[in-house]
């Protein structure tokens, strides 16, 4: 997949010649299109794809994949899934007589991700499927299915959708795509959810605890949360105990759980050439793959167990990260229910030249423990908001699954 993308956008395994590939990109300008009537419409077929990971038949390549509960390391998984969704992209948009694209194709947003199995097996094939289902202007969004081999039979691990947008030759402005016509009822039907996806999405952003207050019944939760961490026994002068007097600022923990803010862990990546994408920049599946990974050790550490992936949702690509670039990793269990955490990684980049910080990704993943763990709670308002935000993705994610 990712020897097939290197000869759709012309790029050079080799860093120096990398970049001067780059360079010569600057000349696809004019095979682009300047309205997305002059393309020819695509059906879903056109753009479907199969990809085998032989992990069954190829034993060599298990090592990659392998972790340390001999089970297939999910963020290997995440990385292989935005590679083939770039690759369905281009194929849905490949023009005929043009050996290279001239448009640049990046994943702009990972917006579900659920899996039906919890242990994905290291010596069994893995079987990918996808096609665009959906298209607007300038984005596309990818629907992809992992399957694997067990008892002679393909039998469903995940399902997933990508939203990926296409830009000019140098990746600096939007570029149209080719229409998608449904020829089925049943694809009406999908690409009508894609319509649904994109208002989801647009009613979810605009809902944000970022722009708009909290429901009336999440601000009851977080007051519930509140009065519950009051500490009524507090001693007065002289060293008498009065119950009467509650003061704000006096807290204590309620029984059988963890303040908020005594959940995170951070880590620091280097960002190396190595892990670059077809465009020199750092490639969306090493940051997903390096989220998840601290994101599990959160979940780990916290419920003293180990947890299994069931969703991730709502990745958004804010920025691209540069070659070179200090990328910054903040994980917090934000929400917990039952045997359920709700994690949320922060990426930033730093520059160390103007010692400035930029966002470049939020990533939303739930998890589910072996044991019931302990509630997370909030102390602080920007925590509070947190803690709500989490219960919104976690009750999305359990409506979905």
């Amino acid at each position: 997949v990712r020897n097939k993308l290197r000869d759709v956008v012309g790029a050079s395994t080799n860093w120096r010649d990398h970049v001067q590939a780059m360079q010569e990109r600057k000349a696809l300008h004019t095979l682009l299109a300047k309205r997305q009537e002059d393309l020819p419409p695509r059906r879903m077929k056109d753009s479907y794809l199969e990809v085998i990971l032989p992990l069954g038949s190829q034993p060599e390549i298990r090592e990659k994949y392998l972790n340390v509960h001999n089970s297939v390391r999910f963020g290997r998984i995440l990385e292989d899934l935005d590679s083939l969704g770039v690759l369905i992209c281009y194929t849905h948009t490949k023009q005929e007589m043009q050996p290279k694209s001239p448009l640049s194709i990046v994943t702009a947003l990972v917006d579900k991700i659920n899996l039906c199995k919890k242990i994905i097996y290291p010596d069994s094939d893995i079987k990918f499927t996808g096609n665009v289902s959906w298209v607007g202007k300038t984005s596309m969004e990818v629907t992809m299915h992992m399957l694997q081999l067990q008892d002679g039979e393909y039998s469903p691990v995940l399902d997933a959708t990508f939203v990926m947008v296409a830009r000019d030759p140098e990746n600096k402005r939007p570029a149209f795509v080719n229409p998608l016509v449904p020829e089925t009822p049943e694809e009406e039907a999908v690409f009508k959810q894609g319509e649904l996806n994109k208002l989801r999405r647009i009613d979810f952003n605009t809902a944000s605890l970022l722009k708009m207050a909290p429901t009336a019944e999440e601000k009851d939760i977080v007051h519930d949360i509140f009065l519950n961490t009051l500490d009524t026994r507090q001693e007065g002068e002289g060293g008498r105990r009065t119950d009467m007097t509650v003061s704000f600022r006096s807290r204590k923990l309620p029984p059988n759980s963890v303040w908020m803010e005594d959940t995170k862990l951070k880590g620091l990546q280097i960002c190396h050439p190595q892990e670059r994408n077809i465009f020199n920049r750092i490639f969306g599946g090493f940051l997903m793959r390096k989220a998840f990974e601290l994101g599990w050790a959160t979940a780990c550490s916290y419920g003293s167990s180990r947890p299994f992936i069931v969703s991730v949702d709502d990745i958004m690509f804010q920025k691209p990260v540069e070659i070179g670039s200090l990328l910054l990793l903040s994980a917090q269990v934000c929400y917990t229910e039952k045997n359920y955490i709700q994690v949320r990684v922060h990426s930033e980049v730093y520059d160390a030249n103007t010692r400035e910080h930029h966002t470049t990704n939020i990533f939303h993943f739930t998890f589910i423990s072996e044991n019931d763990v302990p509630r997370v709670v909030p102390k602080t308002y920007g925590e509070s908001m947190l803690y709500l935000d989490g219960k919104r993705h976690f009750t999305a994610v359990m409506k979905e699954i």
